[in-house]
């Protein structure tokens, strides 16, 4: 009986650490979801500019763009890239159009679950449903924050998104799909919590255009 005592407190020891192991986890992915949430939740608006750069797997260049961006929580933006790739991306919190002028076509779409996973959704969306859909890392290095988010469902725009804060503010995030292309924005010139009216984030179809109802 004695000779089993090792055994026992070795098998028991396991135990315990199958058990603190994952609350340890949880615990990190819980502080990680609350700081995100405390940065996106402090921003009830933000307006700005962004500069946009796509890359394939192998690093070369597919695709280089700029323009501004509206955001108001929760759920509404308006996207507005800039000629020669002009396209217009706005949602009130319920509908989301895509203008394209070189196509003359809207596309209107009510707001989805797919939809959240878009960058101007992740910044102004409800910050309550981070938890719910991502794995959080987080890493702290003097004013900057990065948080690493891996999406829960298999249904999703990227494989992998970080979001970078500088001084508690939004400055970079960088999306990865699974063929292993990479999107990078950066944001300049970023202003928070400055009053910005709904109308902002209706969508007036112009004359003559295709309308898509999706």
């Amino acid at each position: 009986m004695n000779l089993n005592k090792p055994l026992r407190r070795w098998a028991l020891g396991l135990l315990l650490a199958a058990l603190v192991i994952p609350a340890q986890a949880d615990t990190a992915q819980d502080q990680a979801a609350e700081k995100l949430a405390g940065l996106l939740g402090g921003a009830q608006t933000l307006q700005g500019r962004f500069s946009q750069l796509t890359l394939d797997a192998g690093g070369t260049q597919l695709q280089e763009s700029a323009g501004l961006m509206e955001l108001k929580r929760p759920g509404m933006f308006r996207w507005v890239t800039e000629p020669p790739l002009e396209q217009e991306l706005v949602s009130d919190g319920k509908k989301v159009w895509l203008y394209d002028p070189d196509l003359m076509q809207v596309t209107v779409q009510a707001m989805d679950e797919r939809m959240t996973h878009t960058p101007a959704l992740l910044l102004s969306g409800d910050v309550a449903q981070i938890r719910d859909s991502f794995e959080i890392e987080y890493r702290e290095n003097g004013s900057v924050s990065d948080f690493f988010l891996t999406p829960t469902a298999k249904d999703t725009l990227f494989d992998s998104l970080r979001l970078s804060f500088k001084d508690n503010l939004i400055y970079d995030m960088q999306l990865s799909d699974a063929v292993g292309q990479r999107t990078n924005i950066l944001f300049m010139s970023i202003r928070m919590n400055e009053p910005l009216d709904d109308s902002h984030f209706v969508f007036e179809i112009p004359d003559g255009v295709d309308v898509i109802e999706e």
